[in-house]
């Protein structure tokens, strides 16, 4: 890291031999730490109230002519007033111009108000002083210059390793000597390097700063004051395309402020290359689950084995969820995320998001994990050889379609339920009701009791003698009634066909 030469301050001018200057009284153990207070200029007047004239950060230099004939310390009060309510970071007093020696209602002046005072001997000239700030302001900024082009060159060198963003934020870290984040797209802390004196870990409300700025969408920038340190967060990207959020520890000035704008810059492209290469590595991905599909096993494993060692070993899992399109991206980049997903196929095929996992131990916690993360409903088949995908697929649409809410819905969990199942329930009541509609209304009119005379009847196989013990009523009494409902519902429930559908109908009905 490049060393910079000392800032100009009060106390690089007491040490500069050449201009002899000397600290005046006890006026600087007011404030020793005024002595390292950046000077940004030297100006000199002898006006009894220069602040007019005068701006913060600047050393006042006078000889004391307006002091001519000051009667009390009460003029010399007033003056040192005026001047540290202005921010007015030093006085010089030049001596044997007016008066020999610095006066001392001026000296008890300066230390009242924190304002240090030094003597500049008759043989310096203000000009000499003014000038050699000048110089060391010069010296300064230019040495930031070099620091800050240096940094971009390094951190362009960084950036043409094989980690590219990795190594360009490890690289802005060792520049600034203090801690540097990513956050992604979700907020999330994705990577973080510190240098130097910097913590490890950044504050966890450092990523609500993140997440808000965020929300809020386009190009941002902003300085935050968390857990006592201050941080500046600028956005990755612009508009819709924000692509997260770099923060960095500490107080920057202007050349590191550029510096991290810079990383900015390459971070936004780097994240943009490696999202086009997402969308390509997904195509591909895609292509593989068609092939899959339609088939074509060994070409499919031909090209995974190229590209990613081969295809999740067989039995596999099939998952399938409906996101909206809005969010598939987002999925994918949050599997994408997930190292312990292992030997996965996962793409955007069609109207859904298609993983394909051995069906053993590897890619479910991250399955899981996702779900839950994003709020979205996962249907997974049963373990099926790949000669048998299409039919996992149909699988996992099933399992998919029996999901309430957000998670993992797996097939076998939705198959014990048959085939009546499978018909949304809200759907199923709704046309059983249409359908035995004349004998809740008949029961309901007469007081008979139909509904539950069929149910009995068909869970015992149409046996009138065993349908009547479970009612406690007569054999005739149920022939009667079975009867009249088959007339009622214009059914022959001598039929197979016509009990299956009564029965189906009853189980959708409930009660």
């Amino acid at each position: 890291m490049h060393v910079s030469p000392p800032p100009p301050t009060l106390r690089t001018l007491l040490t500069n031999a050449d201009l002899d200057l000397r600290p005046a009284g006890g006026a600087m153990e007011a404030d020793a730490a005024a002595l390292d207070h950046p000077i940004r200029w030297v100006h000199s007047s002898d006006l009894a109230d220069p602040t007019p004239f005068l701006s913060e950060g600047l050393a006042l230099l006078t000889t004391g002519i307006q002091f001519t004939g000051a009667d009390g310390s009460g003029v010399y009060d007033a003056y040192v007033a005026r001047l540290a309510t202005s921010g007015v970071v030093a006085l010089g007093f030049g001596t044997d111009v007016v008066r020999e020696g610095v006066p001392p209602a001026l000296i008890a002046a300066c230390r009242r108000h924190r304002i240090p005072l030094f003597e500049v001997p008759y043989g310096t000239p203000f000009i000499a002083i003014a000038r050699a700030n000048a110089e060391a302001v010069a010296a300064q900024a230019y040495a930031r210059r070099s620091w800050a082009l240096g940094a971009q060159r390094q951190i362009a060198l960084a950036a043409l390793k094989p980690d590219a963003l990795g190594a360009t934020l490890a690289e802005l870290a060792r520049q600034l000597n203090g801690w540097v984040g990513l956050f992604d797209a979700a907020g999330v802390l994705e990577r973080h390097d510190a240098a130097g004196p910097a913590a490890s870990a950044a504050p966890p409300s450092l990523g609500d700063e993140a997440r808000h700025m965020l929300r809020r969408g386009g190009h941002a920038a902003a300085t935050v004051e968390v857990a006592g340190a201050s941080y500046l967060l600028q956005t990755v990207g612009a508009g819709a395309r924000v692509r997260g959020v770099i923060a960095t520890e500490g107080g920057l000035d202007p050349e590191a402020r550029g510096v991290v704008t810079f990383v900015v810059a390459l971070a936004g492209l780097a994240l943009e290359q490696e999202r086009s290469l997402g969308v390509a590595r997904s195509g591909l991905r895609g292509a593989l689950i068609e092939l899959l599909r339609f088939g074509a096993t060994p070409i499919a494993e031909r090209v995974a084995g190229e590209l990613w060692g081969g295809l999740p070993a067989a039995p596999v899992r099939i998952a399938v969820t409906d996101a909206a399109s809005d969010r598939r991206e987002a999925l994918l980049e949050a599997l994408d995320t997930r190292a312990d997903a292992g030997p996965v196929i996962y793409a955007g095929v069609q109207d859904s998001v298609v993983l394909v996992r051995p069906a053993v131990g590897t890619g479910a916690d991250a399955l899981a994990d996702v779900a839950a993360r994003h709020g979205v409903r996962f249907g997974e088949s049963d373990p099926v050889p790949y000669d048998r995908f299409e039919d996992g697929l149909v699988q996992a649409r099933i399992a998919l379609q029996s999901g309430a809410r957000a998670g993992v819905w797996r097939f076998d969990e939705t198959a014990h339920l048959g085939v009546i199942g499978l018909v949304p329930a809200e759907a199923a009541r709704a046309v059983a009701r249409a359908r035995l509609a004349p004998l809740v209304d008949h029961d309901a009119a007469h007081g008979s009791e139909l509904i539950a005379t069929l149910r009995a009847w068909l869970e015992h196989d149409g046996e009138g003698e065993a349908t009547a013990r479970t009612l406690g009523i007569h054999r005739h009494t149920v022939r009667t009634r079975t009867a009249l409902a088959a007339r009622l519902l214009d059914r022959d429930l001598r039929a197979f066909a016509a009990r299956a559908e009564l029965w189906a109908d009853l189980r959708a009905l409930g009660g």
